[in-house]
């Protein structure tokens, strides 16, 4: 491999992934960089991607889209976690939340111990005042704060497509990337092995320095020209298939401050609420469900959570997906990100933020000549297949500790389907609560406090002989004050986005 710098980044593939990473590495390489992204004009994008996590507030800035831009351009509303309904064992009032604000600073052996002394109600409604806030639809910010901060901490909703078509408009009209609208016909490889250039029908050849796929599930670039494989988790998350629907959203209704997902036989519904739409779609693994009887389940949940809904008129979008991620993630000059790098279903909204962590990954240790290409792909590998392995294990938290009696859910609990270090925690877990000795990446996708609501959520007894100290019972008193303090003055999510709405009409073309 030469030791030339890296003055030019070529694209392959566009959506979510592809104008992500463009406008992300335009705004923050640390060298000029030309930046081309090339789309086929006739592949639309997936869309049903629509949930973030915090990161995405610390992205946007980055590439430099305001706030308000962004929220009324991608139709997006506020997401502050992720509510779990019938997870536990299925009966009325199954219900937990995994909120995006931790449990207060501390040690958490006491405030466990202080839940337990006050009665042990739901344990996100003590840990933090995000579950009050949730519980009444409210906003966590106001409207008056500055771009990106809140009184709680939060992420979004929003609509897939329009998010593209804005991360397009910007990359390109304000950052300098070129878009081709071509369709790649075939790869020159150098005798080193490494990509020299993209061949396309229309543009004829487009030569590059380093190279991101981000085709998809079709890894044209990754998989199918440099012949990494792929690792599959299927045998622990069985989830392969997904219908998605969208169906409008009354003008004035309560809009949620969470993803819901409702736990159903052999799967999960997912519940995404817009301001002028909700996307709703039903997860379940083929060999359980067949794609009847998931039509069955999820056209019987919109009949009963949206009221007036046409069932007649809804043809819910298939999709299906693989269950695991590339053996190398960085090759020679090329770097999958996105559904090229990986997929573990849609529960907990991974597929974006791994995204976000890949570009930031990259941007921040941008190889100035060609020559470093090799450590850094070393190193960049070995971090994402630790945080592949975390995501898989966290997922199948949901699961395993489910109560639920169908053969779907009885088969997750199979010690087998286990992964081994999931299996070491479980059972370390019996005698002192997850921590960050458990998980001490800087940035984990999923940290000690995620690992915390969920255990505590789906009724993990917690370890016995807790003390409750008088420091941990004065902080879950404070987080109760906090609660009917926000609660009162925060904005409902939907008087925040008519206001914002309202507030852009106003201003002057």
């Amino acid at each position: 491999m030469s030791d030339s710098q890296v003055r030019s980044v070529v694209i392959l593939g566009g959506g979510t992934a592809g104008w992500l990473s463009a406008a992300y590495l335009a705004a923050q390489a640390p060298q000029p960089l030309s930046v081309t992204v090339i789309e086929a004009p006739d592949i639309p994008t997936v869309g049903v991607g629509e949930g973030t996590w915090p990161t995405m507030r610390a992205t946007l800035a980055a590439i430099g889209i305001g706030e308000a831009e962004f929220m009324l351009a991608c139709d997006a509303s506020f997401k502050q976690g992720s509510r779990f309904d019938l997870w536990r064992d299925g009966t009325p009032g199954d219900s937990y939340l995994h909120p995006f604000t931790a449990p207060p600073a501390g040690e958490i052996g006491h405030l466990l111990g202080a839940w337990q002394a006050a009665g042990a109600g739901p344990f996100a409604a003590a840990m933090t005042p995000q579950a009050a806030v949730c519980a009444a639809a409210l906003a966590p910010r106001q409207a008056g704060m500055p771009d990106y901060a809140g009184a709680l901490n939060y992420a979004y909703h929003f609509d897939a497509g329009k998010f593209a078509a804005l991360l397009v408009r910007f990359a390109t009209g304000r950052l300098g990337v070129r878009h081709v609208a071509d369709r790649m016909v075939s790869v020159d490889i150098g005798e080193d092995g490494s990509i020299r250039a993209l061949q396309t029908q229309d543009n004829g050849a487009i030569a590059g320095d380093l190279f991101i796929d981000c085709s998809g599930q079709a890894a044209l670039l990754i998989g199918a020209q440099l012949g990494s494989g792929w690792i599959d988790r299927s045998d622990v998350c069985f989830n392969d298939r997904a219908l998605a629907l969208q169906v409008p959203t009354p003008a004035g209704c309560a809009l949620a401050s969470q993803t819901v997902g409702t736990a159903h036989r052999a799967g999960w519904i997912w519940d995404i609420a817009l301001p002028t739409r909700r996307g709703i779609g039903c997860v379940y693994a083929a060999r359980f469900m067949d794609d009847d009887a998931a039509r069955a389940v999820l056209l019987g949940y919109v009949g009963a959570q949206v009221p007036g809904a046409d069932l007649t008129s809804l043809e819910p979008r298939k999709l299906a997906f693989p269950t695991g991620y590339r053996e190398r993630l960085w090759q020679g000059n090329c770097i999958a990100i996105g559904q090229s790098a990986g997929f573990i279903e849609p529960l907990e909204a991974s597929a974006i933020v791994m995204i976000e962590l890949s570009l930031r990954a990259l941007a921040e240790n941008f190889p100035q000549r060609r020559a470093n290409l090799p450590f850094l792909a070393e190193r960049f590998n070995a971090l994402f297949h630790y945080r592949w392995e975390r995501i898989v294990e966290f997922l199948k938290l949901h699961y395993v500790l489910s109560r639920r009696e169908e053969p779907y859910w009885q088969a997750h609990r199979d010690p087998a389907t286990l992964p081994p270090r999931l299996s070491a925690l479980l059972d370390l877990w019996r005698d002192q609560p997850p921590s960050v000795w458990d998980f001490p990446q800087i940035d984990e996708v999923f940290p000690a406090a995620s690992q915390q609501f969920v255990l505590y959520g789906m009724g993990h007894i917690p370890p016995p002989g807790l003390a409750p100290s008088a420091e941990a019972g004065a902080k879950l008193a404070e987080v109760a004050r906090k609660a009917r303090v926000l609660t009162s003055s925060l904005p409902g999510n939907r008087a925040y986005l008519d206001q914002l709405r309202a507030a852009a009409a106003k201003e002057p073309a």
